[in-house]
């Protein structure tokens, strides 16, 4: 069996899934990826726009290409510390740059860039140039490392949901990967964040966080791409990519929330997800970071086995 072949046969058995109001993603990777990414880098420097089309449509924000459209032309400075732009295209079936976009969360596109290890996360809205179909942004890399590139958008045109299109950017230098451990807390600017929930395989879970400020609950979140709240989760290892809002109805212009966000989320595997949560107080986002183990035991299952053994 070829590799395309072992990518279907796996994607076939096993999804990723986090659901919130506004839609549900699903991507899943086998260790082969790795070679894949290689490949795909590999044809873009030569010119090479396509990509076994098999390959993006059973694995969703884990390919360069799908459904026609393809990430290419990716430009970024090559070291740290060093002013420059992130550059890129989103090319049609025909080559083109595609310059027609459907707003969705309040932007046509969103450009989220991670390191390997999970670290240095961002999430931004680059400017397109519609003459010349190119996105932009201006860019500075802190630290050296590999990093994936995604790119979330919906052409106007399309009679499905959004895609999600991913490449690797290597920056030069050292690069001392950050060994990630379970959290629950974290701590950003003057505000603490507290997660509460359980990621169980194959079982819809609720996630709730919770935002305070010198130990008081803030009910002062503002919208932010439509909602009180937005979510980022990455399976750690294939960094495969899920994009959701919170639970909820969307968020209007001059109304507030707080101090909780809910979102609803399902996983089929256990294994680590990098979990990011922009929020916005005062005009201001802020991102939050979380490390979560979903594991093979409901944690409530197993206190009831437990007391039942007693």
């Amino acid at each position: 069996m070829n590799a395309g072949g072992r990518l279907v046969a796996y994607a076939a058995g096993v999804a990723v899934a986090f659901a919130g109001a506004f839609g549900i993603a699903a991507a899943v990777v086998p260790a082969t990826a790795a070679e894949t990414w290689q490949e795909t880098d590999m044809n873009e420097h030569a010119g090479m726009t396509t990509a076994p089309e098999v390959q993006s449509e059973a694995l969703p924000g884990l390919s360069s290409s799908s459904r026609g459209y393809v990430l290419a032309a990716v430009q970024a400075p090559e070291v740290p510390a060093v002013d420059g732009e992130l550059r890129f295209e989103i090319r049609n079936q025909q080559g083109v740059p595609l310059t027609d976009y459907a707003t969705a969360h309040e932007k046509q596109l969103h450009l989220i860039v991670v390191r390997s290890d999970g670290q240095e996360f961002r999430h931004v809205h680059p400017v397109l140039d519609m003459q010349t179909g190119v996105w932009s942004a201006p860019w500075v890399w802190a630290q050296a490392g590999t990093y994936r590139v995604y790119a979330d958008f919906t052409p106007k045109s399309a009679q499905s949901p959004g895609i999600t299109l991913t490449t690797t950017v290597h920056v030069a230098g050292e690069f001392r990967p950050v060994a990630s451990a379970p959290s629950s807390h974290a701590v950003v600017d003057d505000f603490e964040v507290a997660l509460e929930g359980e990621l169980v395989p194959g079982r819809a879970s609720e996630l709730t966080l919770s935002v305070t400020r010198a130990g008081e609950p803030v009910t002062t979140l503002e919208p932010y791409l439509g909602a009180f709240g937005h979510l980022v989760a990455l399976r750690e290892g294939d960094l495969a990519y899920l994009h959701v809002h919170a639970d909820g109805d969307a968020a209007k212009a001059g109304e507030s929330s707080g101090p909780e966000i809910t979102f609803m989320a399902e996983a089929p595997t256990a294994g680590r997800y990098l979990l990011y949560l922009d929020f916005q107080v005062d005009g201001d986002v802020h991102t939050a970071a979380f490390v979560v183990d979903s594991t093979d035991v409901d944690p409530g299952d197993a206190a009831d086995e437990e007391s039942h053994a007693h």
